[in-house]
């Protein structure tokens, strides 16, 4: 699978289930190949692969994935802390059979580049923070889906 990564997460780490005193690892990204389809990738390790591979690449990066698990999503549980994508899968990377190398879209497809700004949702289901402010009581307790651009950091 070849992609630009438009999201990426930190390197987290969740005590081991299995082996009692040691730490898990895991990250999560998120590639796009065309306007309409991308994927959540996500990798669980030791924490020296995990780092090493999170700090591998950046958003913004092509990267090739060689070898992903290809798993069913959990909606619910996995849409929680990765975008919602609109495939009802998820890639995830083993650390003795995947393989992510870095490119330049360059040299691998110049049109991956044009995908980075692009929103991941629909352009009609958004509200402005103008919409947020006139309509804010009818919209208590709702999720919502904010497209605003940021004027100054400070």
């Amino acid at each position: 699978v070849i992609g630009l990564v438009i999201g990426k997460t930190d390197v987290r780490s969740f005590p081991d289930r299995k082996n009692i005193g040691t730490e898990r690892y895991t990250f999560s990204f998120t590639i796009r190949d065309s306007p309409t389809y991308f994927i959540n990738v996500q990798s669980w390790g030791r924490e020296e692969y995990i780092r090493s591979l999170s700090e591998s690449f950046r958003v913004g990066d092509c990267v090739t994935i060689e070898n992903p698990l290809i798993q069913s999503k959990e909606a619910e549980r996995e849409e929680k802390f990765n975008p919602v994508t609109p495939s009802g899968y998820k890639l995830l990377l083993s650390e003795n059979h995947s393989v992510v190398k870095t490119s330049s879209c360059y040299d691998t497809d110049t049109r991956l580049l044009s995908l980075l700004h692009l929103p991941v949702k629909d352009p009609q289901d958004y509200y402005s923070l103008g919409d947020i402010v006139a309509n804010g009581q009818s919209l208590h307790g709702r999720v919502l889906n904010v497209l605003a651009a940021v004027m100054a950091v400070s």
